[in-house]
């Protein structure tokens, strides 16, 4: 079967044309755009189909797309969804009209994320925690990034199917003292804490915000301007891997916050399968997962403790994952 497939964000958009057997993938032709040099996603496929060979459009089956986004139904049975940081809104109907196929699918990219998850190679994975892994048990797939996705994999009808939630939006619960303080000093910005207020990219930064303010620090012009970069989360982790003092407080006070919040979707879904930690945050972290307090917050769960410890805890390295989860999807429905 063969699948045009694509995983759109805010920054970049990946476009590929791939021929599934199976869980198997043969990409035959990908290309990565810059989405803000587009004024809307119909003029990026246009330029995805002139770089295409000819060829390869002859037989396509179907489209998937995972968005950056939320993905909503309509009246007329067709999805909709508008990527959260471009103007661009995407409608499976137009779409269908555009590529003239029967069948384009659009999913929120962190359900491309989840369902990419089967199709990986070993070498695709970093191992955090062993654990021991039952077969067809269920999956937890959680991902640190511009938010903070959640999914579970369930085995039914001789295959995992993904199924998305909510769940990064669970309130946020302290486990010491500091953290309450942390939490006290984000009630002030806000109504309701969830744990995405914490584990992001936007996370990192509002611990690190409360570690300097806590300091009384924030008169310092290098930490200001620190704060107000383009990428505040990767410039905070940069300086904490160079020894800065107060960026490794925050990564570490941040890790230890994940760590919990995987524990406590782990006591949810009993993920004897094993938890899949994704998104480019983890994948850039992993030695600090491994050996630090990301997995000693992990299974920090009292009684549940022993429970928890027997679930395999792997960290995606492959970050194509959900382009291949909307490469896979058409053929998993």
């Amino acid at each position: 079967m063969k699948v045009l497939a694509g995983d759109i964000g805010g920054t970049k958009t990946l476009i590929q044309v791939a021929e599934v057997r199976g869980s198997e993938v043969e990409v035959l032709h990908r290309s990565r755009f810059t989405s803000q040099d587009y004024e809307d996603f119909a003029a990026l496929l246009r330029d995805y189909h002139e770089q295409m060979p000819a060829e390869l459009g002859n037989d396509i089956s179907s489209a998937c797309f995972g968005i950056a986004g939320p993905v909503h139904g309509s009246e007329q049975g067709t999805r909709r969804a508008r990527v959260t940081n471009l103007p661009w809104e995407l409608d499976e109907a137009r779409l269908q009209s555009q590529l003239q196929l029967s069948r384009v699918d659009l999913i929120n990219d962190f359900y491309a994320t989840a369902c990419g998850i089967e199709a990986l190679r070993a070498d695709d994975l970093a191992e955090l925690h062993p654990g021991t892994a039952q077969t067809k048990a269920p999956r937890l797939v959680v991902g640190a990034g511009t938010g903070l996705g959640v999914a579970q994999l369930m085995w039914c009808d001789g295959r995992y199917r993904a199924f998305p939630s909510e769940g990064g939006h669970i309130h946020f619960a302290p486990t010491d003292n500091e953290q309450t303080a942390l939490l006290d000093h984000m009630k002030a910005r806000y109504d309701r804490v969830s744990n995405e207020r914490l584990v992001s990219g936007d996370g990192l930064v509002n611990i690190y915000r409360f570690l300097l303010q806590r300091g009384h620090r924030g008169d310092e012009p290098q930490r200001a301007a620190l704060l107000e970069s383009a990428d505040a989360a990767a410039a905070i982790s940069e300086q904490a891997r160079g020894g800065d003092n107060l960026a490794q407080q925050a990564l570490s006070m941040f890790l230890a916050i994940y760590g919990a919040v995987v524990g406590d979707l782990a006591l949810v879904s009993l993920p004897y399968g094993g938890i899949y930690v994704a998104g480019g945050i983890a994948a850039k972290l992993v030695a600090e997962m491994r050996d630090g307090p990301f997995m000693a917050a992990y299974g920090k769960k009292g009684r549940m403790s022993p429970l928890v410890e027997q679930m395999p805890v792997y960290v995606v390295m492959n970050q194509d994952v959900g382009l291949l989860g909307a490469t896979l999807f058409p053929t998993r429905i």
